[in-house]
């Protein structure tokens, strides 16, 4: 039975939190990642030997959620599962509006008990009607409240993405390495086993949630196939849905049972249900955080024809390499566009095919990137630009000369507001790794696409350059298709 979006609006936003079972043990890893919590935090514990430890955190202690004198929003239990229905009868007494079970023991073991148990559970939230989160899970991360499950997940600032896992570190994980790619969760949750709510019914929220433009998800199965079918038809009719789906191996799917009792899917079934609804199938972390970052900083697709621009010649060759095996052409520029870099390009250590060897050309004079910009952006046979920053050559002559940096992002920035042609970087990390990564922050922080290889960037251009340009997160500045019509990307 699908759950109404208001309810769970009252439990991804919480106004008041409390927290059962922490302990001195864990560091009090609840009540501490929660610190950041902008509303009214509180605790329940009766052990003695714990008390003390909470009361110095300034957190206020109650034996039962029935003596906290407001209505609390979310719970989130950490007690042995034995305890835990015990917990979830308290839950329901005090009314709450729902409770993450982060205690794991129960299905995923296999184990008489532990199904037993679960199946006592759940059929508690049943009858009272309980939104239940879990068990086996981290339950939910609100940045923009300061709702966190790891002490190091962002707060105060929120994004432009929704995130549904299975697993509770892949959630962590990609809301801690999204944060250093510039992504950052609108709301994010982490749902275990899934026994009352379910993939579906946050695909449902977040399809309906306005501050969400993207959603992620890693899942393992789903109880309710059909249903889970559904709503990932809807919600990816209506915004981009990037899935990482686990289990798709005979190894995956045999761990899957034992972590969240999943029955997944094969991959052939599991390609065509993505294909079908028309969402990003990705095949790990990674990808799935660079394709969420293209979402978020690149145009519109328009074709799949690119023009590529290197900085030497053999690197000009595994650029090429790359973007075709990702399904990209890569052209021969316009008869006018060769005639006007005969004019300027230095074709001594260099050379004006697609790709670009351009690095004679620009690192003598800087402005002439500017002119190749120009001249990718007018070129009728260019669909997409995508460059190579080098770290190699470069990193010395940014730390002797930080403007040449400041000079470069000024010129990939223009390019990439006056163009609405897809432009990525890449910045590979080379030996001078540190320096690298700051590159990369600040090319980030002006806004702009950069992954740590090519192979990285052609494919996650590819796959966000297939969306329907109607619902990629940039269309309102686009503006250039109607909805319904397929953008004729390199994979399809």
């Amino acid at each position: 039975m699908p759950i109404s979006p208001d309810r769970l609006e009252r439990v991804l936003n919480p106004k008041v939190i409390a927290v059962v079972g922490d302990k001195k043990a864990s560091g009090y890893m609840w009540l501490n990642a929660l610190k950041t919590f902008s509303g009214n935090l509180y605790s329940i514990q009766v052990d003695e030997k714990e008390i003390e430890g909470i009361a110095a955190l300034g957190v206020p202690n109650f034996a039962s959620l029935t003596q906290i004198p407001e209505p609390v929003d979310y719970v989130l239990c950490a007690v042995p599962r034995k305890i835990a229905p015990f917990i979830v009868k308290d839950c329901i007494a005090a009314k709450v509006g729902g409770v993450t079970l982060f205690t794991s023991g129960f299905a995923e073991t296999g184990e008489d008990e532990g199904l037993a148990l679960q199946d006592q559970i759940g059929a508690l939230a049943r009858d009272a009607d309980l939104l239940l989160i879990g068990p086996n899970c981290m339950g939910i991360h609100n940045p923009g409240l300061g709702v966190r499950f790891h002490r190091d997940q962002p707060h105060g600032r929120s994004g432009n993405v929704g995130f549904i896992s299975q697993s509770g570190t892949h959630g962590m994980h990609f809301s801690l390495v999204g944060a250093t790619r510039g992504i950052y969760c609108s709301k994010l949750v982490s749902f275990g086993n899934g026994i009352i709510l379910e993939a579906a019914d946050y695909l449902d929220y977040l399809a309906n949630d306005d501050a969400t433009e993207i959603i992620g998800m890693y899942i393992e199965g789903a109880r309710d196939g059909r249903r889970f079918v559904q709503a990932l038809r809807a919600a990816a009719a209506r915004k981009p849905v990037v899935i990482w789906k686990g289990g798709q191996t005979d190894a995956g799917s045999t761990a899957a049972q034992s972590h969240t009792a999943s029955l997944a899917s094969n991959k052939a079934v599991w390609d065509a249900i993505v294909r079908q609804a028309g969402a990003i199938s990705v095949a790990g972390l990674d990808e799935l955080v660079d394709v969420v970052h293209a979402l978020q900083r690149t145009k519109p697709g328009r074709g799949n024809r690119v023009g590529l621009m290197a900085m030497t010649g053999g690197q000009s060759v595994a650029l090429a390499d790359s973007f075709a095996r990702e399904g990209w052409q890569v052209p021969r520029f316009a008869d006018a566009t060769y005639a006007q870099l005969a004019e300027f390009f230095n074709v001594i250590g260099g050379s004006y095919q697609n790709p670009l060897d351009m690095a004679g050309t620009i690192m003598q004079d800087a402005s002439t990137l500017d002119r190749l910009f120009d001249l990718m952006e007018a070129d009728p046979n260019v669909d997409a630009v995508a460059m190579e920053i080098s770290a190699t050559f470069a990193a010395q002559r940014w730390e002797k000369n930080p403007q040449e940096l400041e000079t470069l992002i000024g010129s990939l920035r223009r390019f990439q507001e006056r163009s609405d042609k897809p432009f990525v970087a890449a910045l590979h990390p080379s030996y001078v790794e540190q320096a690298a990564l700051n590159a990369r922050d600040q090319l980030q922080a002006a806004g702009l696409p950069v992954f740590p290889s090519f192979e990285r960037a052609a494919n996650a251009l590819a796959k966000s350059v297939a969306l329907d340009p109607a619902l990629h997160p940039a269309r309102q500045s686009s503006g250039r298709k109607s909805p319904g019509r397929q953008s004729p990307g390199p994979n399809g």
